[in-house]
């Protein structure tokens, strides 16, 4: 069994539910549950131990192998990754007490992040955008912050906004979905264009953390940059990517 890979482990699941089998798989995919939990800003909740997340995404797991179908031809990692993400979604959900008021200020920080690029003719820093946003640095950081908590679990969605959130598009963009269409493509190779266009480091960091899949944590080791700060250039960056998706129709 240990010289099996994942994939073959599930297949012969497939056939014959053992016990050990079972176990096996869970086991192999603990890693996987892990790496989603690394990309959340855990909110400030005694919910959101990450025993709480850790838990909640090995019961997405055991979902996952439960309904997989192999004759889907869709790999069970890729299968369980969604499953996994969808129950620490809805747990967070249940959680979360972001006030309205705040969710509403992203567009405004939006609209202030394009009127001073057009201004300044280059990107505003945080100093200048908090200034015209009238809060202190620390809250605008704060605000970063949860943009990139709640985008990359898929938390801030309106009713009339239907579209998937960065991660979901970008984390594996060669890996083919039931609801994969014309459009979800179109939309894959816009982003990739709008990423392809940031400077050096930004461009590095979601490479690092959407691509390869590194923790917001690895990352602020590698780069000599703290955890938080991290979280607000990704919040930054999320905010500046779905204005300028927005310019070309699509939604995040």
């Amino acid at each position: 069994m240990g010289n099996l890979s994942l994939q073959e482990l599930v297949d012969s699941c497939s056939k014959d539910p053992a016990d050990a089998l079972r176990n096996s798989i869970i086991s192999r995919s603990i890693p996987l549950v892990r790496s989603i939990i690394g990309k959340i800003s855990r909110p400030n909740n005694p919910l959101a131990e990450l025993e709480d997340l850790e838990s909640v995404g090995i019961s997405g797991l055991i979902e996952a192998l439960n309904s997989y179908d192999s004759s889907k031809n869709i790999q069970f990692n890729t299968f369980a990754y969604y499953r996994i993400q969808g129950s620490i979604i809805d747990y967070l959900r249940k959680i979360d007490n972001l006030p309205r008021n705040k969710r509403k200020s992203y567009g405004q920080v939006q609209n202030i992040i394009a009127k001073k690029l057009q201004e300044l003719g280059r990107e505003p820093s945080d100093d200048e955008v908090a200034e015209e946003l009238g809060i202190p640095l620390a809250e605008y950081h704060d605000l970063l912050s949860t943009v990139q908590q709640r985008n990359a679990l898929s938390l801030d969605r309106s009713s009339s906004d239907n579209a998937e959130n960065l991660y979901d598009i970008y984390a594996d963009p060669d890996s083919q979905t039931p609801d994969q269409d014309l459009e979800r493509k179109e939309m894959v190779n816009t982003l990739k264009e709008k990423v392809s266009s940031l400077n050096e480091r930004d461009r590095l960091i979601l490479t690092l953390y959407y691509y390869e899949d590194m923790t917001m944590s690895e990352i602020a080791l590698l780069l000599d940059l703290t955890e938080a700060r991290i979280s607000q250039i990704v919040g930054r960056l999320l905010l500046k990517l779905k204005q300028n998706l927005s310019k070309e129709e699509f939604s995040l």
